[in-house]
């Protein structure tokens, strides 16, 4: 758990500053000034996309990391029992550059890159269209709009998000021990043969559970730092 906690801190920023900035060169307006006008969904969506894309060049190593400790299931180390296969994030990361090279800490990171370019567009879209929905015009959007909205933009990108999580999860864990998968549509295809279509929603329901809550909280944050700063 620690792992991702400091991660997240690092790819949030990334991922709300570069969609910020790139809806301000798109319509030249403030974040207050998008209050009283709501800016295309068109731009917002390229906006998101675009986060998308850069935030997978610093999330794609973190996740990977993430995933493959996860799916350690030795148990704790037993004094004179084996060592498990990695000891830490740290090793973690030594031990995938070591055996696999650079290339292997973004592993599975198309897989990635197409899971969250087009759901981060869907998730601000989400987000800012609950907000300007539900807000008085000329308004800030109060606090409870920001939680439920953010909430609803989580559970809409983890609908969309949830089969590729699943093939990027599993080209992670490939050639932790053989390869498997000789790319992402082969994953895509293998994993259909074997699993039928029920697969690419596996863990759709905890996913969007933990979305909810998660998203609530981050963009109740983001609002109120770009409040505090602007």
């Amino acid at each position: 758990m620690s792992f991702p906690l400091v991660s997240i801190a690092v790819v949030n920023s990334v991922l709300f500053g570069v969609y910020s900035n790139v809806l301000l060169a798109l319509t030249a307006m403030s974040h207050q000034e998008r209050r009283t006008q709501l800016p295309s969904y068109t731009h917002v969506f390229i906006a998101g996309c675009t986060g998308g894309v850069i935030q997978t060049f610093f999330l794609a190593p973190f996740d990977l990391i993430k995933v493959r400790l996860q799916n350690q299931t030795e148990p704790r180390v037993q004094p004179g029992g084996p060592q498990p296969r990695y000891r830490g994030p740290v090793h973690c990361a030594a031990t995938i550059f070591r055996e696999e090279g650079p290339r292997g800490l973004f592993r599975g990171a198309w897989a990635l890159m197409l899971r969250d370019t087009p759901t981060l567009g869907l998730y601000f879209v989400t987000y800012e269209g609950f907000c300007h929905q539900n807000t008085p015009h000329g308004q800030n959007p109060s606090s409870a709009t920001v939680l439920v909205a953010g909430g609803f933009a989580g559970i809409a990108s983890w609908v969309a998000a949830t089969p590729l999580d699943v093939i990027k999860s599993r080209m992670q864990m490939d050639g932790l021990r053989r390869r498997e998968y000789q790319g992402v549509l082969d994953c895509v295809v293998s994993s259909f043969r074997q699993e039928g279509l029920r697969v690419f929603f596996r863990g759709l329901t905890i996913n969007s559970a933990r979305g909810f809550p998660v998203n609530a909280v981050t963009f109740l944050s983001y609002e109120y730092l770009l409040h505090s700063w602007g």
